[in-house]
């Protein structure tokens, strides 16, 4: 897993590109602004008081002052009747917009973002929106030369209470949080700046004073302007010139009181007014160095200032240690937060060594020991993610390592592409595709081969299984303790395997195994305990869950449909592109979910084939929002009738499999600005609902968006409002082309140039043809024709050879390196076992090494080198293709000779924890396919010549290796009822009976035995 590098906080390094934190700009208002304000009061001073005002004086009271009666009714319509029915329409549109004027203006002043939307005032909304916003964009300029106005009902006797903050901080309960632990080249800086302050106050004749007076900055934190507001991140990049050194600011002021009594526990919650010590290379208008020698500063701020500056000392002495876990416990706490906003943040990250009975930490720091034994014991990617030894975008052999570095993503890709091959294997078989019974998977060529190495390379399919069985059995401990599931955020995976849920709000002591984390609102499941898990039968609780990116060693995984509205993605077309195809097709293919929607608009129409069952392209922004519309009501509604206040807690009822699956919505274009609209009030309330929206930008400013992320040229995930800096996942155009080759290539519902029964490798099955090396692998593994290796490394040079002999297209090197060791090797290691590979299977007499390299670099077997499964196919092949076609002796021959090299399983004898790969491959499917394939042949052959016995053992000898197969079955009730024995024949249906169990026989075999025997089924009950 490759790790986050954090830029020099005093380098000159250009900041990153960030739609999402740039300030908006401070100019001064102009004269024009002010026309335009005053324009707008006046306006509404007549609509909101000028209009009922005439009508009160021109018309007067228009409805009838008593009880209308049939006189009444009968009377002649006259054109007083229409002044005062238009009169009654008109009061009634004044009422509308009055409502929209105050909705409108209780939003813009609280700053909670989008304002609700009032019934049917579309036109009139829009109108009060334009002249409220135009009156409050003076207003704030104005309230910026009083900021103690600002602050009136937030600082009631010290009470402080983190909604207010939150809200003022970022519209629409957007939220931050300050990393666990500044970057390396922050804590450097911090400290420096630090060891200044302390030799100046010693130098200094009065103390610390001279050093705050001297060259130490301050920044008074401006009041909202319009519905912007000050962040750390924005005083970083106007004053430090990047805005990634917030970090430095927050360390230089978190827990000093403020002037209004409050203290800094977390960089996203500052207030107006507040006062922050700057760098000492803070630069910029609005900073002030002396305030005794600034008389533009007023009195007041100066006194504050200096108040301020004495509890500098309090930083250095106030715990920097504990800063990670108490950021946001004061407001977490007070009971009175948002808990519609959340703090995303990176958990603190605990080995085994440091954890005590209770899963507390033992200790901030690992020793160096320890740190070595993480990344060296227990790194799940390291060297099979190709980070460890490759920097560059593709690694020395060409995989693509948009792959390698995405575990999860390459696991979900790699299984479905499995049961993709298996299906199209089962098809050919039961005849469903053109008859071609005995169809070869592809082998995949060119950059789709690559693909797939890089996916045998990056997946993780352990940390899926883990993954998915902590979650379902998490749901399973909750739903015993009849506790609803909380709300999550994300889960963060740790570089140790530990899982940690970050929640929307306390939900008290998790159940066991989990345990707490750094806070309440952090629930931790340590990897030791989460293997020891087993499967529960239970709905996916968390099925939005989807990777993001790395941080400090640890992958994020948002839970898109627990956003509490629109997740908003800038940054350039191809660059979005990327994460909105990793995002897509890892949601498609993940393996902690039961059933999902996936709505792709704007792009993906090429990756359906991941998964068609999950995945839905529509064409246009309006076609998404009218389906929205019609889903969205449809769930308010069911919801409604279950009686449930969320999908979480449907998912743990009666109805889990069938109901509340997550619709999550990815639009790659960018709404236009009444689309933008209209999706922000659907996802006003799409967190509860299990419908998630990423939605892509090019401004980087998306109204209504909860949360606002940006990616960067660089790769990099950026989302300073949350406390985010990742590595971005993605899934480049080459990347997802590729994959999806390998999927089309798969599907079993291709043309006729689609895969062929040729197997990729025939041998010389005649007598001339004997290899020099044969390796036995259907039954217990034996080599013949080589000396077994002495030592520890003969299961290794074992092993490694069977996957070559399973793969004889040729193996990469990262690929054999991360079968052989999945937890991760050295190269130096990889390449000496492939040199002592080579020494031991030899040379060919013409002096070839029987271990080559192709023009790839992939390793190759030359064909001396042979296996009995390679066998078992050529004779199989020779048989029905080859010579057998024409002679029936030679076909009876070839079937028989192949049928006696079936000794069992593949590799029955394996040792237990390797030959891990095989769960990547699928012979275990193809095995027995073939298998049968042979026993039908050859009972054929034999029932073509009435010899019903001989096709009766034939069968039954391809049972042992393929007992499910219902062709097989089938085969051998025919076969038993040429031989005229009614009695066996019924006891045979007895025994299929009695294995079929609860699920019944299939359909074709039922049907077959109501021609064979049609009274079966009072004769089976007899039986049984």
């Amino acid at each position: 897993m490759a790790r986050r590098t954090t830029s020099s906080s005093t380098g000159g390094s250009p900041a990153p590109r960030n739609r999402t934190p740039q300030p908006l700009p401070r100019r001064r208002r102009t004269f024009g602004d002010f026309v335009k304000a005053f324009g707008a009061l006046v306006a509404l001073l007549v609509l909101l008081v000028g209009v009922p005002g005439a009508l009160v004086v021109e018309v007067g009271w228009p409805l009838p002052h008593g009880a209308p009666s049939w006189d009444w009714l009968q009377q002649e319509i006259t054109v007083g009747t229409f002044i005062h029915v238009l009169t009654v329409l008109v009061w009634f549109a004044w009422a509308q917009f009055t409502a929209c004027v105050l909705v409108e203006m209780k939003a813009a002043l609280s700053g909670v973002g989008l304002p609700n939307r009032v019934p049917g005032a579309g036109p009139s909304q829009l109108l009060a929106r334009q002249l409220v916003a135009a009156l409050l964009l003076v207003g704030a300029a104005a309230a910026s030369f009083t900021p103690g106005l600002s602050q009136l009902g937030q600082s009631l006797e010290g009470n402080q209470h983190g909604s207010v903050a939150t809200a003022q901080q970022t519209p629409g309960g957007l939220f931050g949080q300050q990393r666990e632990q500044a970057a390396a080249g922050v804590a450097a800086a911090v400290a420096e700046q630090a060891a200044n302050a302390a030799s100046q106050a010693a130098s200094s004749p009065d103390g610390g004073a001279s050093a705050q007076h001297g060259d130490t900055k301050y920044y008074r934190i401006q009041p909202p302007e319009g519905r912007h507001h000050d962040s750390l991140w924005e005083i970083a990049q106007r004053n430090l010139g990047d805005g990634r050194r917030y970090k430095e600011i927050y360390q230089l002021n978190k827990d000093r009181t403020q002037p209004d009594g409050s203290k800094l526990s977390e960089a996203s919650l500052i207030r107006p007014g507040w006062i922050m010590e700057m760098p000492g290379d803070a630069h910029g208008g609005e900073l002030v160095e002396m305030p005794d020698a600034t008389p533009r500063v007023p009195q007041q701020v100066q006194q504050q200032i200096h108040d301020y500056s004495r509890t500098g000392d309090h930083q250095q002495t106030g715990g920097t240690q504990n800063s990670g876990k108490q950021a946001g416990g004061t407001d977490r706490r007070s009971g009175q937060g948002d808990r519609d906003t959340a703090h995303l943040h990176v958990p603190q990250q605990r080995s085994g060594a440091e954890r005590g009975a209770d899963g507390s930490p033992q200790g901030e720091h690992a020793t160096s020991e320890a740190g070595s034994d993480a990344r060296n014991g227990q790194n799940e990617q390291g060297e099979r993610n190709g980070q460890g030894s490759q920097a560059s975008g593709e690694s020395g052999f060409g995989l693509p390592e948009a792959l390698v570095g995405a575990p999860l993503l390459a696991a979900g890709l790699l299984g479905a592409l499995g049961r993709r091959r298996r299906q199209a294997l089962w098809q050919s078989a039961l005849g469903a595709v053109g008859g071609r019974r005995g169809m070869e998977p592809p082998v995949p060529t060119g950059s789709a081969a690559d693909a797939q190495d890089a996916l045998l390379v990056g997946a993780d399919p352990e940390g899926v299984r883990l993954l998915d069985l902590s979650l379902r059995g998490l749901a399973g401990a909750l739903a015993a303790e009849s506790r609803p599931l909380p709300t999550v955020y994300a889960a963060w995976l740790g570089g140790n395997g530990d899982l940690h849920l970050q929640l929307a709000q306390p939900a008290g002591k998790p159940p066991a195994p989990w345990q707490l984390g750094q806070d309440q609102t952090f629930w931790m499941l340590a990897r030791a305990d989460a293997e020891r898990y087993e499967e529960v039968d239970t709905a996916a609780p968390y099925p939005g869950l989807v990777s993001l990116g790395t941080m400090d060693d640890s992958r994020l995984l948002l839970n898109l449909e627990a956003v509490p509205g629109i997740v908003s993605l800038s940054g350039s077309a191809a660059d979005r592109a990327g994460v909105f195809a990793s995002v897509a097709a890892e949601l498609a293919t993940n393996g902690w979910s039961d059933r999902m929607t996936i709505t792709l608009v704007g792009f993906g129409e090429d990756l359906t084939p991941l998964a068609p069952n999950r995945l839905r392209h529509l064409d246009d922004v309006e076609a998404l929002v009218e389906t929205m519309e019609a889903e969205t009501r449809q769930r308010r509604g069911a919801l409604g009738a279950a009686g449930h206040d969320s999908v979480l807690t449907g998912r743990t009822g009666p109805a889990q499999h069938t109901r509340w699956a997550p619709h999550l919505v990815l639009l790659a274009v960018e709404p236009s600005a009444e689309d933008a609209v209209r999706l922000a009030e659907l996802a006003a309330d799409a967190g509860r609902l299990g419908i998630g929206y990423l939605v892509g930008t090019e401004s980087g400013e998306l109204p209504g968006a909860a949360w606002e992320m940006e990616i960067t040229r660089e790769g990099k995930l950026l989302a300073p409002l949350l406390g985010l800096e990742l590595d971005a996942q993605m899934l480049p155009v080459a990347q997802q082309q590729a994959v999806v080759e390998l999927f089309v290539e798969s599907d079993p519902d291709r043309g006729p140039d689609g895969p062929t029964n040729s197997p990729p490798f025939l041998v010389d099955v005649s007598e001339q043809g004997r290899p020099a090396v044969y390796a036995r692998l259907v039954g217990p593994y034996e080599i013949i024709g080589l000396e077994t290796p002495d030592g520890e490394r003969s299961p290794l040079l074992h092993e490694a050879l069977a996957l070559l002999l399973l793969h004889r297209e040729g193996v990469h090197p990262r690929v054999l390196s991360s079968a052989l060791w999945p937890r991760g090797v050295t190269e130096d290691v990889r390449d000496a076992l492939v040199e002592r590979l080579r020494g031991w299977l030899g040379n060919d007499p013409d002096g070839t090494p029987r271990l080559g390299t192709d023009g790839t670099g992939r390793l190759t077997l030359a064909k001396s080198v042979v296996s009995d499964l390679d066998v078992l196919r050529s004779l199989y092949h020779e048989a029905t293709q080859g010579k057998g076609v024409n002679s029936r002796v030679v076909r009876g021959r070839l079937l028989t000779d192949a049928l006696v090299l079936v000794r069992g399983p593949l590799l029955a004898d394996r040792p237990e924890g390797r030959y891990g790969w095989l769960t990547h491959e699928i012979i275990d499917a193809q095995l027995p396919l073939l298998v049968a394939d042979i026993g039908l042949a050859l009972s054929a052959f034999h029932l073509e010549k009435d010899r019903a016995e001989r096709a009766i053992e034939a069968l039954n000898a391809s049972m042992n290796s393929a007992p499910r197969d219902e062709r097989l079955w089938n085969e051998l009730l025919r076969a038993t009822h040429a031989t005229g024995d009614d009695d066996r024949l019924k006891r045979l249906a007895a025994d299929l009976v009695a294995r079929s169990g609860a699920r019944g026989l299939p359909p074709r075999t039922e049907a077959l035995l109501d021609e064979l025997l049609p009274a079966w089924r009072s004769g089976t009950a007899a039986l049984g």
